[in-house]
């Protein structure tokens, strides 16, 4: 039995059938096609799946596509949509990121917190990435871009949304 599920995506209404125990990972992967939102442990342990659901980070393979009707789901791919973001950019000039796998959970995390505390202190950045693993930096050069792109947001308000406002000719 599939359930119809309403949901806007990436700033577009999405309406998907899913079983009552998809999770919303699978549901933005496999119907949906965003595979930026990574599958890394399928138990909330690693934080590759976070994705912002109504504005806030969270990790995709903890909450059923049906618990998300209605919701406002972002993901990497909305990030950065006309250039790269400041996070984004302060990822690669302090090689934050090697492989990339834990990236994009990384990357929504940090914009979760820079939301909420545009200043934050380097343990607070820490704290905050807790929920998300990566095997490959040793983490110091993920927080310094965090750091790094909080300051630039601060500098420069209208970058620091995490998508820019399209200028496409998309009917109302």
């Amino acid at each position: 039995m599939v359930a119809p599920i309403r949901l806007t995506v990436n700033g577009e209404p999405r309406d998907v059938e899913a079983e009552p125990r998809a999770l919303l990972v699978h549901v933005l992967r496999d119907q949906l096609g965003l595979t930026g939102t990574h599958i890394g442990c399928d138990t909330s342990q690693c934080g590759a799946c976070t994705v912002l659901l109504d504005g806030r980070a969270v990790k995709s393979c903890s909450i059923l596509a049906v618990q998300a009707e209605g919701a406002e789901i972002t993901t990497i791919e909305r990030v950065g949509a006309n250039g790269l973001h400041p996070l984004q950019q302060a990822f690669w000039d302090k090689h934050g990121l090697q492989c990339g796998f834990c990236t994009p959970g990384m990357i929504l995390t940090a914009y979760d917190l820079l939301q909420q505390n545009p200043d934050p202190t380097e343990a607070e950045v820490r704290h905050a990435l807790q929920g998300n693993l990566c095997r490959c930096t040793g983490y110091q050069n993920i927080v310094d871009a965090i750091c790094v792109a909080a300051t630039v947001m601060r500098q420069q308000p209208s970058n620091a949304k995490l998508m820019q406002e399209q200028t496409s000719s998309v009917p109302a």
